[in-house]
This record gives structure tokens, C-alpha cells and sequence, in this order.
């Protein structure tokens, strides 16, 4: 588990989350990091592992057989990481991953299966996939923290689908203390940094409106919100006191995914909340640019900042919050 255990009395919880992570594949050919892949998150581990929740998105399958569900155009990607490749995740203190995304089906029932066997194993929570789990709990300081996630892909249990959205999402809110949202939605690529109003859609798909998502899980009782899936960042919003994060973006993409320009941006955003109630208190995004075959590295410049920043007084001027240019995430005064 990410950090240790809230005290009881603690007066701020700390989640630490990030966009998608696929540390390497093995199809169609051998493209893995070094050292099997134990430096990849060396520059983010501290605070990964700092915080009392980490949280992110998996985007592929943990697996070493199976065939691959995708056709073999060149906009055909599959994404086969190495079950041995699973303890890395642990060891730097992820607590849940979404499954509910484009790539957690890229091997089969076999690969789903063999994800959520080394996720168990590590005792990392885990949900997304429709027919299977729908939903996870986790205890901190005595209070019960519900997680869920949805995505736009017909073996994910869909964000589009609001009805099924508001079952979990009520549950998680009648039975636990704090609720955590999940999506991977919106359109893809370089020139979708931007958060659109109303509905999305991306290769004839419909990726969703984000904003009415966001909010309705808000209204539904949700306490945090965090988004990926357009592989850039996008803007955060702070809204009746509850923090949305619309788009992360890669984090730990080493591989087969853009890392030019803005797509090598990889945000980790901590934030703080009341522990009672889920207000959202404060934040910090930690910026990190990712190398292709090395992962994410600090990056002293903070690009991410200024293009979140940028994202944020642009979209959401609504915003309960504010980014400065240090990447602080305030309330308004």
C-alpha cells in the first residue's frame, strides 16, 4: 500500500494519481526497458509512495500468452507487458488501476484474467470490466475510501451509460466514506488538449462529455475525479468543492505511444482532502517528461505546469481552483 496509514486524527488525506501507464510490451516485438523495468518510476517513486492513496490508469495487459484481439493495421496497437514486470508497480506504492480502457482487452479473456491474477497478487485493487468488477474498497485511518471506473469501450463498463454509472457511483456513496471516480474517455491526439462542450467522439466512437460525466458523478456523491484516455493533459477543475482532473495523460508509456511534444507530458497530481468529507484542499502537480524507453524523468522546466495552467483558465474559468506557475493547485480566494 502507498504510504503508511492515516491516523485516525489526520486532517488531510493525500492522493497521488496519474494518467496511463503500459511499462513495456512484448508484442508484436520484445520493446522492454532496462533492467526489467525496476528504474522506470525511480523519479516519481517518492511521491507515489508518500501519498495515503496512489492511483492510476493500466493500459494494456499483464500477461505472456494469448493472442492479440487487434488487427494488424498500423493504427492497430497491443499492448503485452510481462506478468514478472507486475511487483513494479507495488513497489512503488500504486494502491488501484483502472481497467476500463481500450487496451485492457488487447489479449483476450486470457490477458483480463492474467491482469487481475498479478494485480491481486500484489494487492493492488483494481476494476473497469463489465461482468467482473464492478468496483473496489479500500480503508484508511478507519475510513472507507470506494473506487470505480468506466471507459468507452464495449467490454468496459461504459461512462456513457449514466445509468450504470449512478448505480455504482450510489453504491460506493452508501457504503464508504470517500468515492474516487475513474474515466478513460475523450478524443485522442495532439490537438485534443483542449476540453470540449458536450459530447466527444474519436475513430466513430463516442468518447463521451466529459464535463456532464464529471459533474454527475460529483452530484452523485463522488469526492474525486480523474480522467485519461486523449494521451495529453488537460484541464482540473474544482467544482462544489470536489476535484476533477479531465485528462492526465501518459505517464509511463516507455513505448508505441507518441512521446513528441505535449504527448510527453506526464503530470503526477497530489492532491489533499478533508478525510470527512472529501473537500478538496489543496494540490500540487509534480511535472515529469517521459524519453521513449526510460519512462517518466523530473523535469525541471515544468512543462506540464504551464500547459495545465494554460488548460485551466482557458476551459474551466469556473473553476473553483487555480493553477499558479509552480503548479500549486489553490482554492480562489
Amino acid at each position: 500500500m502507498a504510504g503508511s496509514v492515516v491516523a485516525s486524527h489526520a486532517d488531510t488525506l493525500t492522493i497521488a494519481m496519474v494518467g496511463d501507464i503500459m511499462m513495456g510490451t512484448t508484442y508484436p516485438s520484445v520493446m522492454l526497458p532496462a533492467n526489467d523495468g525496476k528504474d522506470l518510476f525511480k523519479d516519481a517513486k517518492a511521491v507515489l509512495k508518500r501519498a495515503d492513496l496512489a492511483v492510476g490508469n493500466l493500459e494494456g495487459a499483464l500477461c505472456d500468452g494469448g493472442q492479440s484481439t487487434k488487427g494488424s493495421g498500423p493504427n492497430s496497437y497491443s499492448f503485452r507487458m510481462p506478468t514478472k514486470y507486475a511487483p513494479r508497480l507495488k513497489e512503488v506504492g500504486f494502491d488501484y488501476l483502472s481497467m476500463a480502457n481500450n487496451h485492457a482487452n488487447d489479449f483476450g479473456q486470457e490477458g483480463i484474467e492474467s491482469t487481475e491474477k498479478c494485480l491481486r497478487e500484489q494487492g493492488i485493487l483494481f476494476s473497469g470490466i463489465e461482468g467482473r468488477v464492478e468496483s473496489a474498497v479500500i480503508e484508511r485511518g478507519g475510513r472507507k475510501i470506494g473506487l470505480c471506473a468506466f471507459g468507452h469501450n464495449s467490454y468496459t463498463l461504459k461512462h456513457t451509460d449514466l445509468t450504470t454509472v449512478g448505480r455504482i457511483v450510489d453504491d460506493l456513496v452508501s457504503r464508504c466514506d470517500l468515492v474516487i471516480v475513474s474515466f478513460h474517455g475523450g478524443a485522442e491526439g495532439r490537438t485534443k488538449s483542449h476540453l470540449p462542450q458536450g459530447s466527444e467522439s474519436f475513430l466513430g466512437e463516442n468518447r463521451g462529455s466529459l464535463r456532464q460525466l464529471a459533474h454527475f458523478c460529483i452530484d452523485h456523491g463522488a469526492d474525486v475525479v480523474y480522467g485519461h484516455g486523449p494521451h495529453v493533459t488537460r484541464a482540473v477543475e474544482v467544482y462544489k468543492d470536489r476535484f476533477i482532473a479531465y485528462s492526465l495523460g501518459n505517464f509511463c508509456t516507455p513505448y508505441n505511444v507518441s512521446l513528441t511534444g505535449i504527448s510527453g507530458y506526464a503530470p503526477l497530481v497530489e492532491i489533499k482532502i478533508d478525510p470527512k468529507d472529501g473537500r478538496f484542499l489543496r494540490g500540487q502537480i509534480h511535472p515529469f517528461l517521459q524519453t521513449r524507453g526510460i519512462g517518466p524523468r523530473t523535469d525541471k522546466g515544468g512543462s506540464v505546469i504551464k500547459e495545465m495552467k494554460q488548460l485551466t483558465a482557458a476551459d474551466v474559468p469556473q473553476s473553483q481552483a487555480v493553477v499558479d506557475a509552480e503548479g500549486s493547485i489553490t482554492l480562489k480566494r
